[in-house]
């Protein structure tokens, strides 16, 4: 059986990978929302408005939005079919752009109700990488074993074969001076 740390990091990378691909979808397409589509079109172009610095580094408001759709897109899929480390690459690429994100939102003065959805998804990127990160639990192996008992690697591991600490306990009366 899958240990719930699996668990945990498989259903954060499908459903965060399903929600990027959608996400980069709208920034590349009309297909899905024309809403929404003009919507992304009009806030890039307060970005590069806001940030005088990309439209000097020839960066227009088109190739931003495509360009982080794409990248959306891309690591979006890879979080939702690629196993192994190349999913800890794609978190991480997209947790560079929520925060991205996050920068030009605040820079173009945006309510709060604008971007909390990029602040949550933020969130639980940075939640996924750290779960996906952590080393291996290996305390199980320490509790099992006596304190005292470090050297001993005999049967360090099952504790079936342990004495208890009963059986090691000093045996009979006790002399008291």
């Amino acid at each position: 059986m899958a240990s719930p740390r699996t668990v945990t990091v498989v259903a954060l990378s499908v459903a965060l990978g399903l929600f990027f691909v959608f996400m980069g979808t709208i920034k590349l397409t009309p297909r899905l929302s024309k809403d929404a589509y003009s919507e992304m079109k009009r806030a890039y172009k307060s970005y590069v408005r806001a940030l005088p610095l990309l439209k000097k580094m020839g960066i227009n408001s088109i190739l931003l939005r495509k360009s982080i759709g794409a990248l959306e897109v891309a690591c979006g899929i890879v979080m939702t079919l690629v196993p192994g480390r190349p999913k800890d690459v794609a978190n991480f690429f997209l947790l560079l752009l929520v925060l991205a994100v996050l920068f030009f939102h605040q820079l173009v003065g945006d309510p709060l109700k604008r971007y909390a959805h990029a602040l949550v998804f933020g969130i639980l990127l940075t939640c996924r990488l750290l779960i996906a990160r952590k080393p291996e639990d290996r305390s199980s192996e320490k509790k099992s074993s006596p304190p005292g008992n470090a050297g001993n690697t005999g049967n360090a591991g099952n504790p079936e074969e342990q004495p208890s600490l009963y059986e090691k306990a000093p045996q009979g009366k006790m002399k008291l001076s």
